[in-house]
């Protein structure tokens, strides 16, 4: 049986709903009265933006980054190679948002469809590198869609986000669940975006006057501002019905641990950091505010994995309990990741903003945003958190580790925080399967790609230097 690309799929049922003219018109007959006759464009707004947690936590890149330890299946985290699919995406949250923009939606739906699709496109790119984008869901137009390259891509994403943002009136926005409506929320993310992506390719244009610089400073310029405090904070609020993806994770298989790596950075290299006691639970209880500083080891086989939980039980779970319950709110972005990307900004000379005013008000709103108080001067004058007003390479590695302490738990946040400035110094699992032992650098290919898509997907991985591997750089990590 012939497999087809699914965001192909997509885009043929979405052409059939939204634009195909009926031969015939059999009246009631064939009318399911139990049945919508169209899509309902809130509708599926809402169904896209309540899913938005799963691309900022995700697992796999949390292991990368060694935000996260395995506890029983030491797979992801000693790098076993698993080849996944990124259609998934494209047939769910993209197709929607797509359907959102050609059926009967409001000028401000089709904006705030088009800002998240951007957000969705990001993650995916910053795992596998060049995939469709601008022939994606296009339907029978493009049914073996051609790989963007990453530069085009980011390119694209940078153009759309500015084009929504000077696009938005003051038309309503039904089915919004993360700002209820507010047009200004919804410009402060986009433009927040646009500097996080800017900033992601600082080491393909890492001049002042080069495209990731000008960019940035457009965003920090627009008079739709972007995300300040803590209030303005992106998250998706969950109830009893739609719940939390951490709380999930620990009603299931509970083999996910805060790793050693993150509890030493906390505890030993910034001194005993107070969000240590939001970041790490010393149990699975629900609601439980009982906190641990005890990581798992990171990278290690099952025996000593299990050997190590079994010795210690109150091992550091992923959150404090209160903090992962049903209805826990999942920020997607921080004022906090906002502040410290603008004093990297800053650190590189691409804006005249003071570094160190920006680099202690990021830390202060992340402190802030996990309840812990304010820094200390004591901890602010660690010579592993203080950095200089002149511009240097020190500053950045203590900037790149606020950025990474700053974005826990997303996993993609501290995978690509490590993979663009080479900080926290990360150390290969001990008992990595790969056979570089080596950390992964980008997700490959899977086997569906090839069967569906053989020239397009073979003209990406043409790109690639080493190919369709693990440990083969995508176009911004040189």
């Amino acid at each position: 049986m012939k497999k087809i690309f699914i965001y192909t799929l997509a885009g043929l049922f979405l052409m059939a709903s939204a634009g195909c003219k009926k031969l015939e018109d059999f009246g009631a007959t064939n009318l399911d009265p139990n049945s919508t006759t169209q899509s309902n464009p809130p509708a599926l707004l809402t169904n896209a933006l309540s899913g938005l947690a799963s691309y900022a936590y995700q697992t796999r890149p949390g292991f990368y980054g060694q935000y996260f330890s395995e506890t029983q299946y030491p797979d992801a985290s000693n790098y076993t190679l698993v080849q996944e699919s990124f259609t998934g995406a494209y047939s769910g949250a993209l197709y929607d948002l797509q359907n959102v923009q050609l059926l009967e939606s409001t000028n401000n739906m089709k904006q705030v469809a088009k800002i998240v699709q951007q957000y969705i496109f990001w993650t995916i790119t910053d795992r596998w590198g060049d995939v469709p984008y601008s022939q994606a869901l296009k339907g029978i137009e493009f049914n073996a869609p051609a790989y963007d390259t990453q530069e085009a891509i980011y390119k694209g994403m940078i153009s759309t986000l500015t084009s929504s943002v000077a696009a938005m009136d003051g038309s309503a926005i039904p089915g919004d669940i993360v700002f209820n409506g507010d047009v200004a929320s919804w410009k402060r993310f986009a433009n927040s975006l646009r500097m996080l992506m800017a900033l992601q390719l600082s080491k393909r244009y890492p001049s002042a006057t080069d495209y990731s610089a000008t960019q940035f400073k457009a965003a920090l310029a627009d008079a739709g501002g972007y995300i300040t405090t803590n209030a303005q904070n992106v998250k998706i609020v969950y109830n009893v019905n739609y719940k939390n993806p951490l709380f999930n994770e620990y009603n299931g298989r509970k083999d996910l641990a805060e790793s050693k790596t993150m509890t030493d950075l906390m505890v030993g290299t910034l001194g005993n950091d107070p969000r240590q006691a939001a970041y790490g639970g010393a149990s699975e209880v629900l609601g439980s505010t009982t906190s641990s500083s005890i990581g798992v080891p990171y990278g290690v086989t099952r025996a000593v994995a299990t050997a190590f939980t079994d010795a210690n039980t109150t091992w550091a779970r992923v959150l404090r309990g209160d903090l992962r319950t049903e209805s826990s709110p999942y920020v997607i972005l921080s004022a906090a990741e906002v502040t410290l990307a603008r004093a990297e900004a800053a650190n590189m000379n691409w804006t005249s903003e003071s570094q160190v005013a920006l680099y202690t008000a990021g830390i202060g709103l992340s402190f802030e945003q996990w309840g812990v108080g304010t820094p200390s001067a004591g901890y602010l004058a660690n010579s592993n958190v203080a950095i200089s007003a002149t511009p240097s390479a020190a500053n950045l590695k203590n900037i790149a580790i606020q950025e990474y302490v700053a974005s826990y738990p997303n996993g993609l946040r501290a995978w690509n925080i490590f993979r663009r400035t080479g900080f926290p110094a990360l150390v290969p699992a001990s008992a990595a399967s790969n056979s570089t032992k080596q950390i992964p650098r980008r997700y490959v290919y899977a086997p569906s790609e090839l069967a569906t898509n053989l020239e397009s997907v073979t003209a990406a991985i043409a790109r690639l230097t080493g190919g369709n591997t693990q440990d083969a750089r995508i176009w911004w990590d040189l």
